[in-house]
C-alpha cells in the first residue's frame, strides 16, 4: 500500500469536483475549492475521521468494499477506479462480466432524477446504486446479501417478495425475468455467478425451471410495471430501461404512466420520505 500517493490522489480528486457534479447542493461559501471530506466519506457510507485518515496518509488498509464506496463518492474513472485499488495494495476488480464499478456517466444521470425513482442494475439483476427516490418506493438494496442481492433470485425464492406487484403481473413479470436471465446466460457463457444463479434457481424453483424450459429470450427493454405501495396505494409507472454499451450495467427509471395519477402519488411519497429521513 502506498500511503502517500493515495493520500494525493484521493485529495486531488477531491477538490476536482463540485457539489453538483455528485447531486449535493451548493452550501455555503467554501474557503478551498471542490467538495469537502465530510461530504465525500458521507457520499461513501464511511466515517469523515476514517476518509480524513485516508488523505493524511496514516489510515488504515481499506477494503475492497471501503474503495468500491470511495470510487463510486469520487466519480472515478475505469482508469482511476483501478489505480485506487493498486496504490492500496488491491486487486482492480474485472471491467467487463461482474464488475460492479458504475461510472461517473451513469451517476451523474441518475443524481439529476431527484423527483423521479432510478437505479443502476447488474446484467443479473444486482441493484449496484439507487437515488433516493428509488430507494423510497422500492426500500435500500443494500441490505440484502448473497443470492438474495439478485432480484430474480427474491422473486422466485422468497415470493413473498412479490406482494409489492399485483398478482395478475406476476405471470409476465416472472417470464422477463427468466428471458432477460438467458440472454444474459449466453452471453456470459461459462461465468461462474451466472452459472451459479441459474443452477440454483432451477433446483430450488419449479416455477423458474418451467420458465427456463421453455428457452424464451429477451433482453431488458421499456416496460410498464405497476407498484403496490403501503402508504400511497396504487403507482402505475413506466420503466425505461437504458443500456450500457456492454450490457453489463442498465440504468432504469420509473416515470408516471400517462394519464395516470402516478405522478402525485410519486409528489407523496417524496414528502413521506423526507419526513422519515429527518
Amino acid at each position: 500500500m502506498n500511503r502517500s500517493e493515495l493520500a494525493d490522489f484521493l485529495r486531488r480528486r477531491r477538490e476536482q469536483l463540485v457539489p453538483a457534479d455528485v447531486g449535493l447542493p451548493p452550501g455555503l461559501r467554501r474557503r478551498t475549492p471542490g467538495l469537502r471530506r465530510d461530504e465525500v466519506a458521507m457520499l461513501a457510507g464511511m466515517s469523515t475521521d476514517y476518509y480524513t485518515r485516508l488523505e493524511q496518509a496514516r489510515g488504515p488498509h481499506p477494503s475492497t468494499q471501503v474503495l468500491a464506496s470511495i470510487a463510486r463518492a469520487l466519480r472515478l474513472t475505469d482508469d482511476q477506479r483501478d489505480h485506487l485499488y493498486l496504490l492500496s495494495g488491491q486487486v482492480p476488480p474485472m471491467r467487463a462480466a461482474g464488475n460492479k464499478h458504475v461510472g461517473p456517466g451513469l451517476l451523474h444521470l441518475l443524481d439529476k432524477l431527484d423527483d423521479t425513482p432510478g437505479c443502476v442494475i447488474s446484467d443479473l439483476g444486482e441493484v449496484l446504486v439507487q437515488n433516493r427516490m428509488h430507494v423510497i418506493l422500492f426500500g435500500d438494496a443494500s441490505r440484502y446479501s448473497g443470492l438474495d442481492r439478485y432480484v430474480p433470485w427474491r422473486w422466485f425464492a422468497h415470493p413473498g417478495e412479490r406482494g409489492m406487484f399485483p398478482e395478475d403481473d406476476h405471470e409476465r413479470l416472472a417470464g422477463n425475468h427468466v428471458a432477460d436471465l438467458r440472454a444474459t446466460a449466453a452471453r456470459r457463457a461459462g461465468d461462474a455467478d451466472v452459472s451459479e444463479l441459474v443452477d440454483r434457481l432451477y433446483e430450488s424453483s419449479a416455477e423458474f425451471a418451467a420458465l427456463w424450459d421453455r428457452h424464451d429470450v429477451a433482453v431488458r427493454r421499456s416496460d410498464t410495471k405497476t407498484v403496490l405501495h403501503a402508504e400511497v396505494g396504487r403507482i402505475d409507472l413506466v420503466c425505461e430501461t437504458l443500456l450500457t454499451p456492454s450490457a453489463y450495467q442498465h440504468l432504469l427509471v420509473y416515470m408516471p404512466q400517462p394519464g395516470s395519477d402516478a405522478r402525485a402519488r410519486l409528489d407523496l411519497l417524496r414528502v413521506i420520505g423526507t419526513q422519515q429521513m429527518v
